[in-house]
């Protein structure tokens, strides 16, 4: 089949490269020229996906990357795996609308659409829906198939990828769920199909809204641990010890990637505008969540006091600017907000980062530098935010001269504090 996948990021780069390996002619579609350019070239930036892959796919003729909208013509597959951003705390669906604007005016009858993209519930057949058969005069499950299967890509997951990870499916009707639930079939070991869409969406929702708010739970127990001076990883570790009854949540600097930041709000606001009513869950979480970086903050100033210093002056070093370990994807890392508290305080602030190579959305002060001895050792606080296995946790412990451990990667002593 001609597929077509739009957006050519960590969630829709994994699935073309897999439907191109199991014999589909795919077009990778996505409107950022360089990023095309790259993948044109064979260059990945995407952990899961090799430079090897992408070029065994080009070299066989199965996938090319194209800015062109041109060439989403005649396709018998299109699915959309673009961003959904949060705008002052509404959804933003710019992308998904124009994508079905594009799609609808190469629709044929009997071809499947399928979105991909997190968001609220009711927007594959209230919004979507409408947008295709507006621009392609068919009708959604009659003339052409219409579905929602929710991404769950883990960047870095070497044990749950996209070929492992149980696919959910769905379709506006019983015709559309065949047709969804068979074309990835071809590329997954399992698919889970739900009654519609809007359960399919709601699925994606609750998978991250139960990881947000736990995440929040262990964040605030941390807090309050540490003014009682209490060890909080010794406790989760013995929590962890239960058979039953508890799954282990580890406390950090924050959440970030497009999940746990944005995608619990989307339900929050589907609750607020077709309800009335607030989803105090997801509120109380992302206040605790969202704050995280500031408490960091504060304690990197406390180390500071208790030595009779100021951060005003003072060299700061990161480790890590991607919001998950082993992985490069820095969107929405709480790093970044970090760095941005430190340098408003005067600090000197570098960071390190081997993953992280695509531009950031930084201050021009902080610098990037490499997680040498010598770096190490001219920091007056090193603050390890990003546990990724290529650091040398050897080197650090052994040249910083103070570190705070967000992650408990290494030993608490007399120079490295665990948050």
């Amino acid at each position: 089949m001609r597929v077509v996948v739009v957006g050519q990021g960590y969630v829709g780069l994994p699935l073309a490269i897999r439907a191109a390996e199991v014999g589909h002619d795919v077009v990778g579609y996505d409107v950022d020229s360089r990023r095309v350019k790259s993948l044109a070239a064979g260059e990945s930036f995407v952990e899961d996906v090799s430079s090897e892959r992408i070029r065994a796919a080009l070299d066989a003729g199965v996938y090319r990357a194209s800015d062109s909208a041109r060439d989403c013509a005649g396709f018998d597959v299109a699915v959309v795996t673009v961003p959904t951003p949060l705008h002052e705390g509404t959804p933003d669906l710019r992308y998904i609308r124009e994508s079905g604007a594009t799609l609808a005016r190469y629709l044929r009858p009997g071809a499947t659409v399928v979105l991909e993209s997190t968001t609220y519930p009711g927007t594959t057949q209230e919004l979507f829906a409408p947008i295709l058969e507006d621009g392609s005069g068919l009708t959604a499950g009659t003339d052409f198939h219409l579905g929602y299967s929710p991404e769950r890509i883990d960047p870095g997951n070497a044990v749950w990828g996209f070929q492992e990870t149980p696919k959910v499916v769905s379709g506006v009707n019983e015709q559309s769920l065949t047709a969804v639930r068979g074309f990835y079939a071809q590329l997954v070991d399992t698919t889970v199909p739900v009654g519609s869409p809007k359960e399919a969406e709601l699925a994606k929702l609750l998978e991250n809204t139960f990881r947000h708010v736990n995440i929040a739970l262990v964040n605030e127990i941390a807090m309050f641990a540490h003014h009682l001076d209490i060890d909080v990883w010794q406790a989760i570790d013995a929590a962890s010890t239960k058979p039953f009854g508890f799954m282990k949540f580890t406390p950090g600097p924050g959440v970030g990637g497009h999940c746990l930041p944005i995608d619990p709000s989307y339900l929050s606001w589907r609750v607020q505008r077709e309800l009335g009513q607030s989803f105090r869950f997801v509120e109380l979480a992302n206040d605790i969540n969202n704050h995280m970086p500031e408490y960091v903050a504060r304690r990197i100033g406390e180390l500071f006091n208790e030595r009779r210093r100021s951060v005003n002056g003072s060299n700061i070093l990161l480790l890590g600017l991607a919001y998950k370990k082993n992985t490069g994807d820095a969107r929405e890392s709480p790093a970044l907000r970090i760095s941005q508290l430190l340098l408003d305080m005067g600090a000197q602030v570098k960071a390190a980062d081997p993953h992280v190579v695509e531009s950031l959305p930084v201050d021009t002060r902080l610098v990037r530098v490499e997680p040498t001895a010598e770096e190490l050792a001219a920091a007056d606080v090193v603050v390890l935010l990003t546990d990724h296995d290529s650091f040398d946790y050897g080197v650090i412990a052994e040249h910083a001269p103070f570190v705070l451990d967000c992650r408990r990667r290494l030993s608490p002593g007399p120079t490295i504090e665990v948050l």
